[in-house]
C-alpha cells in the first residue's frame, strides 16, 4: 500500500497509483469508421479522460457500433467524506448463526419470505431462503435453527402478512426484483402500511431486498433493514438472529 496516497483524494488505479486509468465499454447508434471512433474518443473527453484511447471497435448490427475503450480519469473522490448507511450485524456462517441462535434465544426463528405485488420474479427470494441457496451458501430452509417459509413469487402483501401472523413469524423477507418506474418502492410503501394496520410492525422485523434495494432506501421506507447486491443468506440470518436479541434484551429494560 501506497503510504503517500491522500484518501481525501482517489483516482482509478491501472499500473500505478493514481494514474487514473479506466476501461469503458459502450455502443454508440452509428456506423463502425473513422468517424465513429472519433465520437467515441470526444465522449471519453467529455467525461473528464485524458489521452482517450479506442483499442477495439465491432459493428452489432448496422449502423451500432460496440466499443472497448482506455482513458486516464482526472475527477477523484474524497474516500474519507463517504458515510454509507449499512445493516448493523457481525456476518456469520451458518453453523455459527444455528449456535448463536440455540445459545441466546433456545428455539427457532420462524421467518416467512415471498416476492409480493406483480413480481414474478423468485431469484432473489430463493437465493436467500432455497434450502440449496447461492453461491456456495446455503439458503435459510437449511439452518437448523430457523422455520423458513418461502411463498415463492406474484404473492399480494396482504397474504404474506397473513401468513406470516398466521404462522408466528419472528420475520418477514419481501423481496423485489422489477424495479420499472419504481415499481418496487409503491409496493414497498404498501406492504409498510398494511403491516401497521395488522399491528405487527413493531412484532416482527421487516426486511427488504432486491438489486435496486439499499439499507438507507429501506429505512426510508419504513424497513427495519435492506439488503441490495452481494448480500447473500448468511448476511439476512445473522442480522435476523442478532437483531431479535437485542430487541428481546432491549424489551425485557
Amino acid at each position: 500500500m501506497d503510504k503517500t496516497l491522500d484518501m481525501s483524494k482517489v483516482k482509478p488505479y491501472g499500473d500505478t497509483m493514481n494514474d487514473g486509468k479506466v476501461q469503458l465499454s459502450f455502443t454508440l447508434p452509428v456506423p463502425e469508421g473513422p468517424e465513429a471512433i472519433e465520437a467515441a474518443k470526444q465522449l471519453l473527453r467529455t467525461m473528464g479522460m485524458d489521452d482517450p484511447q479506442v483499442v477495439y471497435t465491432k459493428e452489432l448490427t448496422p449502423g451500432f457500433t460496440f466499443f472497448n475503450c482506455y482513458g486516464s480519469l482526472q475527477h477523484t473522490v474524497d474516500y474519507l467524506a463517504i458515510q454509507v448507511p449499512k445493516v448493523d450485524a457481525v456476518v456469520m456462517d451458518m453453523p455459527e448463526t444455528d449456535a448463536y441462535i440455540q445459545e441466546h434465544i433456545g428455539r427457532k426463528l420462524v421467518i416467512v419470505g415471498a416476492s409480493t405485488g406483480t413480481d414474478a420474479h423468485t431469484v432473489g427470494i430463493d437465493a436467500i431462503m432455497n434450502m440449496k441457496g447461492y453461491a456456495g451458501r446455503f439458503g435459510l430452509e437449511r439452518y437448523a435453527m430457523l422455520d423458513a417459509y418461502n411463498l415463492g413469487s406474484q404473492v399480494a402483501n396482504e397474504e404474506l402478512i397473513a401468513r406470516a401472523i398466521e404462522l408466528g413469524a419472528d420475520a418477514i423477507l419481501v423481496s423485489q426484483t422489477v424495479t420499472q418506474k419504481d415499481v418496487h418502492i409503491d409496493n414497498c410503501a404498501r406492504f409498510i402500511e398494511m403491516a401497521e394496520a395488522e399491528g405487527i410492525r413493531d412484532r416482527m422485523l421487516l426486511v427488504c431486498g432486491g438489486p435496486r434495494i439499499t439499507h438507507e432506501l429501506a429505512r426510508e421506507l419504513g424497513f427495519d433493514a435492506g439488503f441490495g447486491v452481494q448480500t447473500y443468506a448468511t448476511d439476512v440470518a445473522s442480522y435476523i438472529a442478532q437483531e431479535h436479541v437485542k430487541r428481546t434484551a432491549k424489551s425485557k429494560q
